[in-house]
């Protein structure tokens, strides 16, 4: 509470002093209780309010799945606070700021702390611009976000995610070209420290290479598509104690194609992805270590997901109904050598054949920033026996 009560101090420092050098603020966030009952227990985060996909099924001694049945929860942790700086021009650019944060926390272990969500300068020039600090996972296309109310905003299918990064975007004429260059904090790789499989930075500190991420978009009108590539390299295996790392690094590449329209008052979005490792993305996919009979070679192969969504809205006034539609379907890796063995399956889905989800909403909104939402969330999870889970959920929303 202290750290808050200092957080909020400061920001009033800052504002003031920002009106006496003639800077401009827009200080703004909401408040998001969120209610959520499940059919089964489910892969997820933040208390399951981020949700994946539900769990397989376990027998007890008895023959009972030992993951089916209901359960809630209701949560406010994503309430939301930010505040953007508008400062006098630099460079011969508008410059600004912008930091925001919420309460989910960083890890599970640290739910309800101050997260920081976003925090960069933003320099724009007519036809360029250039961002750096912490903001959207450069897979993550914000134009295109899913409409939908829960925290996982679609994910596994659509990715979710915040990374430190350097971004520089040109536009012209409608068609703009994107390139990032990012690290990570929050969102880590999974690989083996010390010998045990484990989320870290150490994997992508130890490559010496960011992750790197292009776009090309075009927009007119209500029209915006584009297409993104995006190489992720690291070192999957960190030792710390005993012998010292062999610095073998492995690139993963993963493919999208996206894009919206907006008619009137429906607005529609799609993408396709072809995910060989957005893990960090809060997607799928995943790689494979393999280690040589002889112990003395290690090899890296990824194990792919192509994945497709769609959200549709119509904006009827105060109402706004609309859908989500996701689908996931694992490729298959290949054979395994004859002289190698797996020695840890690293991602994220790696147990499933496919993924797919249904999730109808409803939003009513009132003129002063106040939203009712309700949804219904089917997702059917491919393992070798498939499973179902019916999520059920109502929030209230006031913007301010």
């Amino acid at each position: 509470m202290k750290r808050f009560a200092l957080l909020v101090f400061s920001l009033f420092l800052l504002v003031y002093q920002a009106e006496a050098q003639s800077f401009s603020f827009d200080f703004h966030g909401f408040v998001n209780p969120h209610y959520y009952a499940d059919s089964r227990s489910v892969v997820g985060g933040r208390e399951d309010m981020m949700l994946f996909y539900p769990k397989p099924v376990i027998l007890d001694s008895l023959g009972r799945d030992i993951n089916d049945g209901w359960q809630a929860d209701m949560l406010a942790i994503t309430a939301r606070l930010g505040l953007r700086i508008n400062g006098p021009e630099m460079l011969g650019a508008k410059a600004s700021a912008y930091i925001e944060g919420d309460f989910t926390g960083a890890t599970n272990a640290t739910i309800d702390n101050l997260r920081l969500r976003h925090a960069y300068i933003d320099l724009n020039w007519e036809h360029h611009r250039l961002l750096m600090g912490q903001y959207w996972y450069a897979m993550v296309v914000h134009e295109i976000m899913p409409m939908t109310n829960p925290l996982n905003m679609g994910a596994p299918f659509h990715c979710y995610a915040r990374q430190p990064q350097v971004r520089y975007e040109f536009h012209h004429s409608g068609f703009e070209a994107v390139g990032v260059a990012q690290w990570q904090l929050d969102n880590m790789s999974q690989g083996l420290l010390d010998g045990i499989p484990t989320s870290s930075t150490q994997f992508a500190r130890h490559s010496m290479v960011p992750e790197m991420t292009a776009q090309l978009r075009y927009r007119t009108g209500g029209l915006f598509v584009g297409a993104a590539v995006n190489a992720k390299t690291i070192q999957p295996v960190v030792n710390t104690t005993g012998l010292a790392s062999d610095g073998t690094l492995h690139t993963s590449w993963s493919y999208s194609v996206f894009g919206s329209l907006k008619l009137g008052g429906v607005t529609l979005k799609a993408q396709t992805l072809l995910n060989n490792s957005l893990y960090e993305g809060c997607s799928m996919g995943g790689y494979i270590i393999y280690t040589s009979v002889m112990g003395n070679d290690v090899m890296f192969r990824d194990w792919t997901f192509n994945t497709v969504w769609l959200d549709l809205e119509r904006n009827r006034g105060h109402w706004r109904p609309g859908i989500f539609l996701g689908y996931a379907q694992k490729q298959d890796e290949g054979p395994v050598l004859a002289t190698y063995s797996t020695t840890a399956v690293l991602g994220r889905g790696y147990n499933l054949d496919y993924l797919w989800r249904v999730q109808p909403r409803l939003t009513y909104t009132t003129l002063n920033g106040l939203s009712f939402i309700g949804e219904a969330e089917y997702t059917y999870a491919g393992y070798q026996k498939p499973v179902g889970n019916l999520r059920l959920s109502l929030s209230v929303v006031y913007a301010f």
